[in-house]
């Protein structure tokens, strides 16, 4: 391999590294905020993944009159009304934890998913076109979701 044709190699790799790697960042996940790391926190979030929507409802209620300002404490107060059944509640979190945070992914997905319990398509759209902003160039996760749950909802 010349030295030239080795310089140029070394050159596009760093090019694709210098714009690859700020992309990749950009979509890894939400920022944590203080109340992740609090025990109410991780308790609740134990009780979303037992799936024992009452318990969490609880828990992270009190995590949330400690950290108001908790945008993944709202998220996570939503989906446990959500799944719970009590839709206006969850709107009500949801809607806080972007206020706290509008580029929020779950909460974007969450309250997409919410509006198409409620059969209103247009509302969860209008969040799957705030997460194709928020993670583009490279779909996360959550517009894949919320994408696969939007097709779904369109077949029926």
């Amino acid at each position: 391999m010349s030295i030239i044709t080795r310089n140029l190699t070394s050159a596009c790799v760093g090019l694709v590294l210098c714009l690859c790697v700020p992309l990749a960042l950009a979509c890894m996940g939400d920022f944590d905020d203080d109340a992740t790391d609090d025990p109410g926190f991780q308790e609740g979030k134990a009780a979303i993944e037992s799936q024992n929507w009452a318990k969490a409802i609880e828990i992270l209620g009190k995590t949330a009159e400690a950290f108001p300002d908790s945008a993944d404490t709202q998220n996570l107060l939503g989906y446990a009304f959500r799944k719970s059944g009590d839709l206006d509640a969850a709107f009500r979190h949801y809607q806080r934890a972007l206020e706290l945070n509008p580029s929020h992914k779950h909460a974007h997905e969450y309250l997409g998913e919410a509006y198409l319990m409620k059969d209103d398509l247009a509302g969860a759209q209008q969040h799957l076109a705030e997460l194709a902003k928020i993670c583009t160039p490279i779909p996360c996760e959550e517009y894949r979701e919320l994408k696969r749950a939007v097709d779904e909802f369109k077949k029926k």
